[in-house]
């Protein structure tokens, strides 16, 4: 075990969960590594049946929740893992919402006491990040983890980790992406993708400091954007200052989120971590 940064590729696939057979699959895509959401148990038990039905994917959770997954149990099953494929598993870890978890605390407490536990029962800071939006956890992630694994987010807050974390860490936002040259279809699928978030506090918070006003997230359930500016990779909100950072043609496509400064690529899933960033 190690704390060397990790190296998932350039992308990976994020999502509820795949079988065993789907990961093969994604693998021979040349995909990186499977990020599994949902926050899953802390048995994590679906984790080595991937990593035996392939050869170099990795699999990294996206994210578990502090307040349902114990950490002591956690740990037991990273080393589980660990042991098993060495190097193939990196454990994401977010703090939960407010709305959704009766257990919950100031966020900063909460998650060092949580590390200071994963530190005691072993699991290294080189195979762990943290889900973070706001510049506290950032930091936060930069000082205790690997890096930071957040989700619904812009490139601009891409931008701003990298600037808080430094230029090591690993950082690997999630963003979403909608495969069609239909803007109307891509604005409904945008909609719909993010209306889990619009009644979490700490999506909006973050939504607000990157300068989205109070009224915009609700707005976006009522009625389409004013327009969808149509780049290789396009914003479901105008961008006045989108520009692609690469001359490389990318497949026509429309982002179901904001905005400026994206980066082009000849390779998209529905919804990818970019490790690179």
């Amino acid at each position: 075990m190690t704390n060397i940064k990790p190296n998932l590729g350039r992308f990976g696939v994020f999502g509820t969960g795949v079988t065993p057979d789907q990961a093969k699959d994604i693998e021979a895509l040349g995909y990186g590594a499977v990020w599994v959401a949902g926050s899953p148990p802390a048995e994590l038990d679906w984790v080595e049946p991937i990593l035996d039905n392939t050869t170099t994917l990795q699999v990294a959770t996206g994210v578990i929740n502090i307040w349902s997954a114990d950490a002591g149990r956690v740990a037991e099953s990273f080393h589980r893992i660990e042991k098993a494929h060495p190097g193939r598993f990196l454990l994401g870890i977010a703090v939960g919402h407010p709305e959704a978890d009766e257990e919950f605390r100031k966020p900063i407490d909460a998650i060092n006491d949580y590390l200071d536990k994963l530190d005691e029962y072993g699991v290294p800071k080189g195979r762990r990040v943290l889900a973070a939006l706001g510049p506290q956890l950032l930091k936060l992630s930069a000082r205790r983890t690997a890096g930071t694994h957040p989700a619904n987010t812009t490139p601009e807050h891409t931008a701003q980790a990298r600037q808080a974390l430094g230029p090591d860490a690993f950082i690997a936002p999630a963003h979403k992406a909608v495969l069609t040259t239909d803007a109307e279809k891509a604005r409904a699928v945008g909609r719909k993708a993010l209306d889990i978030y619009l009644d979490l506090t700490n999506y909006l918070n973050s939504l607000k400091r990157l300068g989205f006003t109070d009224d915009e997230p609700h707005q976006a359930r009522q009625r389409p954007p004013r327009r969808c500016t149509h780049l290789p990779t396009a914003a479901l909100r105008p961008s006045r200052r989108a520009s692609p950072s690469t001359s490389t043609p990318a497949p026509t496509m429309y982002l179901c989120k904001c905005s400026p400064n994206l980066k082009t690529s000849s390779r998209h899933s529905p919804n990818w971590p970019d490790h690179s960033a």
